[in-house]
C-alpha cells in the first residue's frame, strides 16, 4: 500500500482557530466566554449564521492564509512521518475555491512542513461536505486526520482509518467505533508506528 495519509488543514495541521480569533478581535468581535468548546463560529461570538459564515470566508480568502502557525507539535511529527518513513500527505480543506487562496495555503503548507510533503491540496468550497471528496479514497484504509468528528465519520463510512484531533468543541463527542481520538502528533504519530507507549 502507498505511504499515503489524508488530512484536514484547519485545527489538524494548522492553528486556524488561534489567527481567527486574533483577527475577528481585530474586527470589532469578542469571543464569548469558553467560546473555544463552540465549533460553530455564530454561537461562539455571538453573532448571526450568515455574518459569520460571510466572516469565515473573508478570512479563508485573506492574506493570512500564508501565515497560519502550526498546531501543536504538528511540524516536528509530520516532518517525521515524511522524511523518516517515506509518508506523503493528500490535504483536504474545506477552505475556499478562490485560486489564490489556496496558493496561500499550499505555501503555508510547504514552508511549515518542507516542499515535498504535500503533492495533493483538494481545496473545497468554504465549509463544504468532504465526502465527494474522500469517496475516490474509499476502501484504501488509508489514516483520515480531522478534527471535525461528521468528517471523521465520513471517512470510516469509506473504508477509511480516521483519527480525530480532540479540541474544546469535540472533547465530550462520543467517539464511534473504528475512531481514535488523539490530543497531540506524538500521539498520532506513535498510533501510526505501532509504537506501544501508554504514557502519552
Amino acid at each position: 500500500m502507498e505511504k499515503i495519509i489524508l488530512t484536514d488543514c484547519d485545527g489538524v495541521l494548522l492553528n486556524w482557530e488561534y489567527a481567527f480569533c486574533i483577527w475577528m478581535e481585530q474586527h470589532g468581535h469578542t469571543q464569548i466566554s469558553n467560546g473555544n468548546r463552540e465549533y460553530d463560529i455564530s454561537k461562539r461570538f455571538s453573532i448571526n449564521k450568515d455574518t459569520g459564515k460571510n466572516l469565515v470566508k473573508q478570512f479563508n480568502e485573506s492574506a493570512a492564509m500564508g501565515f497560519l502557525p502550526a498546531l501543536r507539535d504538528a511540524r516536528y511529527y509530520v516532518k517525521r512521518l515524511h522524511e523518516e518513513h517515506g509518508y506523503v500527505f493528500h490535504c483536504i480543506t474545506s477552505m475556499s475555491l478562490d485560486p489564490n487562496a489556496k496558493k496561500l495555503r499550499q505555501m503555508n503548507l510547504d514552508k511549515m512542513f518542507g516542499p515535498t510533503a504535500f503533492p495533493v491540496l483538494d481545496c473545497l468550497d468554504t465549509g463544504a461536505d468532504k465526502h465527494e471528496a474522500l469517496d475516490k479514497y474509499s476502501d484504501t484504509g488509508y489514516y483520515w486526520i480531522e478534527d471535525k468528528m461528521d468528517n471523521a465519520i465520513a471517512g470510516l463510512e469509506v473504508g477509511l482509518n480516521p483519527i480525530l484531533i480532540e479540541h474544546g468543541w469535540n472533547m465530550n463527542d462520543s467517539v464511534p467505533v473504528g475512531i481514535k481520538k488523539v490530543t497531540t502528533w506524538k500521539q498520532l504519530y506513535k498510533h501510526i508506528e505501532g509504537i506501544d507507549d501508554r504514557s502519552t
